[in-house]
């Protein structure tokens, strides 16, 4: 299967313009957190509605903590559950672990570690907004600000695929220990990934408006 990740879209609907061609090129969207800047769960919706696919949907720091429940209207979201897609399983969980910046949608390191354990398996997809700590989670100033809580889930479960969001700056693909790790980048930059499971196998590569 071909999953198009999106993340930190931010409100930029103009970055649709690539997105709604992509997702003709995939089974389904894998939407990683941030449709808004602190937007009504309104505003977010009307932005969801502009997927072309029902995405599977987390959300992200700067979206509301209300916005999961408001946005099953709209998507698949999966925020703080886990399900599968065509026998691939799946774990998720959006907001963030804390931050300078006391935004919207911020969990303790201790409630990340509580939600996401139990609906953890081995092999899985781990989709967070947040990073795991040490991996595509180093900010402009040099700071790495993942969560220990997601990379101790990491460690523990040994999922196939990592997926995060959330540090615009550190956007990539990293293999390590066996799990891909995989930040799609900004959306609202023009930047996005996709992911291709077969046969229990992982691979994933940049796209964006380029790609078209």
């Amino acid at each position: 299967m071909k999953f198009l990740l999106i993340s930190d879209l931010h409100e930029n609907i103009d970055a649709f313009k690539w997105i709604n061609p992509l997702e003709d090129q995939v089974d389904e969207v894998l939407f990683l957190g941030d449709v808004s800047n602190c937007a009504s769960d309104e505003k977010a919706i009307e932005i969801l509605k502009m997927f072309k696919k029902k995405v599977y949907f987390i959300p992200g720091n700067l979206d509301m903590k209300t916005l999961p429940e408001a946005a099953s209207e709209v998507t698949h979201s999966v925020h703080g559950k886990a399900f599968e897609i065509n026998g691939i399983k799946f774990a998720a969980l959006g907001g963030s672990n804390p931050t300078i910046f006391d935004t919207p949608f911020e969990l303790s390191e201790k409630d990340i570690e509580n939600m996401l354990d139990p609906i953890s398996s081995e092999g899985m997809v781990l989709m967070t907004h947040a990073p795991s700590h040490g991996i595509h989670d180093k900010i402009t100033i040099g700071l790495h600000v993942g969560s220990p809580a997601v990379k101790k889930i990491v460690e523990k479960y040994k999922p196939i695929v990592a997926l995060s969001g959330h540090i615009h700056e550190a956007f990539g693909i990293k293999e390590k220990n066996g799990t891909l790790f995989i930040n799609p980048g900004p959306a609202k930059e023009d930047h996005a990934a996709i992911l291709e499971i077969k046969d229990g196998k992982a691979s994933a590569w940049m796209v964006g408006p380029a790609d078209l």
